[in-house]
């Protein structure tokens, strides 16, 4: 094990310096069931992210775990003990990972997991953990897996167990470390080593001498990682408020080929078009530059992953026709692979196969235009204005200026529409009924087609009212079915 000793650091009581306001409400919410361990002889300690947040916050922002998330916190109490503890003060109890020995419960509105003290690994091929439980916390966060991570803090009296020096890594020498050697903490849990991408980024940490190395050597042990673990850390990543540094990490280790292979080939393509040395710098550009919403900064992760089968030469140089489309259709795949829900996929393959929409109307919007981009874009039309403006990555000042002036027109055209009409619900002014009982018609193929045509109408003209909508129905009626022609 690497590690600096397992002195214990004194934390301030409120007897002696201030408590920082952040732990004082931990230890009042903590308060009715750590009573109820020390009574029955049990040691309780807050553990992992929440004592690192409780203690020093995120630089530049909130927390990555969020002081309104879980409380996560350890014991030598085994699993039994800790649900007779949990059952008695919770609102609810629930006892999925009981045989991991953790026990989830939720009191006044806030979930609380508690953990028997373990040491866990997995076994080569498995994507299941080998758990076994001890009674020793400083050995329980050897099995951490960050040293920034590795703290626990003992309740009621605030003190701070950190046999690794996370605080001086997180604080002072501003690197992420392993508890022990980085080949046996990936080798526990492979996931770490993509978690370790979300750490760089979201705490601007240094990966330590040889865990980079650690990971590269190690990356295709991710596989045994089930594939929703690896979409939920992704997420997690990708919602930082600059994932920049760990998306380019999973790439340089190579660990983004075992689970994003469409995001290391981007490199090989060069981009004119953004004076990019390749598509991959400039596709972590545009993420970086759209906010940290979890749809908008997936679309914009595959917006170009189509351009390496588009690639072709002409004699205006390099072009990626239809990389809108083939992206799509990729994001797509990709995204099912990893277990996506369907709603999120769709949202996602929609904003990558819209995302050049913008600027096939390099001559002028007409209303009907406009008509024709909220529909197709739905209620995603904000992401996809935000894509659009992000996806601008030239340090053409004169380029960047000219887009935001289109775009800022764009949106005010569009605002302007809106208020005289329903944008957001764009349909057919007569519904199926009512095109029956005008035309005569039963119901059938027909009733469709005449759907379609007041649909164009409805785009190309704007609200027209019914009765004019009506009458231009009947004239298409006629000219489709003239009198003497077969079903005319």
């Amino acid at each position: 094990m690497s590690g600096h000793g397992t002195d214990k650091v004194r934390v301030p009581v409120p007897s002696g310096t201030v408590v920082p306001e952040r732990l004082r409400a931990l230890l009042e919410e903590t308060a009715p069931f750590v009573e109820r361990f020390a009574a029955a002889r049990w040691r309780i300690y807050l553990v992992g992210g929440t004592v690192r947040d409780a203690l020093v916050g995120r630089p530049g922002g909130a927390p990555l775990d969020g002081m309104d998330l879980d409380l996560d916190l350890t014991t030598d109490a085994p699993p039994d003990a800790i649900k007779a503890i949990a059952s008695d003060l919770a609102d609810a109890l629930w006892l999925q990972g009981e045989r991991f020995g953790t026990i989830g419960f939720s009191r006044n509105g806030r979930r609380f997991e508690v953990t028997t003290h373990r040491a866990e690994a997995y076994d080569a091929g498995s994507r299941k953990p080998d758990v076994r439980f001890g009674d020793d916390v400083a050995a329980d966060l050897s099995r951490r897996d960050f040293t920034v991570n590795a703290m626990a803090l003992s309740l009621p009296d605030l003190e701070l167990v950190d046999p690794f020096d996370g605080l001086g890594d997180l604080m002072e020498r501003r690197i992420l470390r392993t508890p022990m050697a980085p080949e046996e903490s990936f080798s526990d849990d492979p996931l770490r080593m993509l978690r370790a991408a979300r750490f760089i980024a979201g705490y601007g940490l240094a990966p330590a001498p040889g865990l980079a190395k650690a990971v590269a050597s190690m990356r295709e042990r991710l596989g045994i990682v089930a594939p929703e673990r690896i979409r939920d850390e992704l997420d997690k990543l990708v919602t930082l408020p600059d994932p920049s540094v760990g998306l380019s990490f999973v790439v340089d280790t190579g660990l983004a080929a075992q689970f994003l292979p469409e995001l290391p080939a981007l490199a090989l393509e060069q981009d004119p078009v953004h004076r990019h040395k390749d598509v991959l710098a400039h596709t972590i550009a545009v993420v970086g530059k759209t906010r940290p919403d979890k749809v908008l900064r997936l679309a914009a992760l595959f917006h170009d992953v189509g351009k390496p089968r588009t690639r072709a030469y002409g004699p205006g140089g390099v072009s990626f026709h239809h990389h809108d489309v083939v992206g799509a259709r990729m994001a797509r795949a990709r995204m099912t692979e990893l277990r996506y829900p369907q709603a999120v996929t769709d949202d996602v393959a929609r904003l990558v196969e819209l995302h050049l929409r913008f600027h096939t109307y390099a001559m002028g919007w007409t209303d009907s235009a406009l008509r024709r981009y909220a529909r197709d874009a739905g209620d995603l039309l904000g992401r996809l204005n935000d894509l659009t403006r992000a996806d601008c990555t030239t340090r053409d000042e004169r380029k960047v200026k000219e887009l935001e002036r289109r775009m800022d027109e764009l949106e005010e055209r569009l605002e302007a529409l809106a208020e005289r009409e329903a944008l957001d619900a764009i349909r057919p002014e007569l519904d199926g009924v009512e095109v029956m009982a005008r035309l005569g018609i039963p119901p059938g193929p027909d009733v469709g087609r005449a759907l379609e045509f007041l649909l164009e109408l409805r785009l190309e003209d704007g609200i027209l009212g019914t009765e004019e909508a009506g009458r231009r129905l009947d004239e298409w009626w006629r000219q489709a079915h003239p009198p003497g022609r077969p079903g005319g």
